[in-house]
């Protein structure tokens, strides 16, 4: 099981992350853009996702995804961290929220980090 210290762990392994306290929780930026969040209690956590996509991962597996209510017009997705299979499914979130959020430049110098999914 997933837990909010491994979310960190990972997070702030990927390049140019920093982590800072905002909303009274810990966020997780790239180059000072925000691609996860550790809210509430630490159960889950939020990360970027196209609204197309997202839509379909709630609708698929409703178990692990879920849209908070002040964040439906926004491109985020919760994520309940007991619900994913592995420490590389976490990565595979996380790397993806991050390549969304990380300027080109990042994006060309860690192509293996993969490129972001949304238009």
């Amino acid at each position: 099981m997933q837990e909010a210290e491994d979310v960190r762990r990972v997070a702030l392994s990927l390049p140019d992350t920093t982590e800072k306290v905002a909303w009274n929780m810990p966020t997780f930026r790239v180059a000072g853009k925000m691609f996860a969040t550790l809210p509430e209690d630490e159960s889950s956590m939020a990360v970027r996702c196209p609204k197309e996509e997202r839509d379909e991962l709630v609708l698929a597996e409703p178990d692990k995804f879920w849209i908070a209510g002040h964040e439906a017009q926004f491109a985020w997705v919760r994520v309940r961290l007991a619900a994913l299979e592995d420490e590389g499914e976490l990565r595979d979130m996380l790397a993806d929220s991050w390549c969304q959020a990380a300027p080109p430049r990042l994006l060309d110098a860690h192509p293996e980090l993969g490129l972001p999914t949304g238009d």
